[in-house]
Formats: structure tokens, sequence, C-alpha cells
């Protein structure tokens, strides 16, 4: 997205930078043409974002995890390192 001088200018006198307005523009509720990413949403993102650490950690536990799908249909999944095909041939 563009961004204007006069954008440029009130960032830098209010101490938001450029990654604070990438995270509204992609987290940020529409209302008109405004995007706003008030304290309650951020609280419900932190929370929900808290919870996507897990699984993560989880995962990376694990050494990954793949999933198969075909037409937007999940046919089956497997750990990444749970398939040696040298071993099984």
């Amino acid at each position: 997205m563009a961004k204007t001088r006069h954008l440029h200018k009130r960032m830098s006198q209010r101490g938001i930078t450029d990654r604070m307005v990438e995270v509204v523009s992609e987290f940020g509720m529409v209302q008109g043409d405004k995007l706003i990413l008030d304290r309650k949403n951020i609280d419900a993102l932190m929370v929900r974002m808290d919870g996507l650490r897990k699984d993560l950690v989880k995962l990376r536990d694990k050494g990954g995890l793949v999933v198969v799908e075909a037409d937007d249909v999940c046919i089956t999944t497997y750990n990444v390192d749970s398939y040696d095909r040298r071993r099984n041939a």
C-alpha cells in the first residue's frame, strides 16, 4: 500500500512504526474506510497467538507434520520423518 507524506509525518510524531501499521492492516477490523485494532481485539489476538505458539512447539517436537489433500479434502496425515522410502524399498 502506498503511504503519503502526511502518514509518515504523523507516524513520526506519534511513535508509530511501519510494523505497527502492517499489523493493523493484517488483523484490524474494517469500519467504513478505517482499520481498527483496539485493546479488546489485541487481547483476543494475543490469546489466539499463545495457543498457536503451543501448537507450533508440539509440531516442532514431532519434527513436523505432513497433510495430504486433494480438491480441498484432507486425505491423510503423518509425521515428516515417519516414512523413509529407502528403508521400505
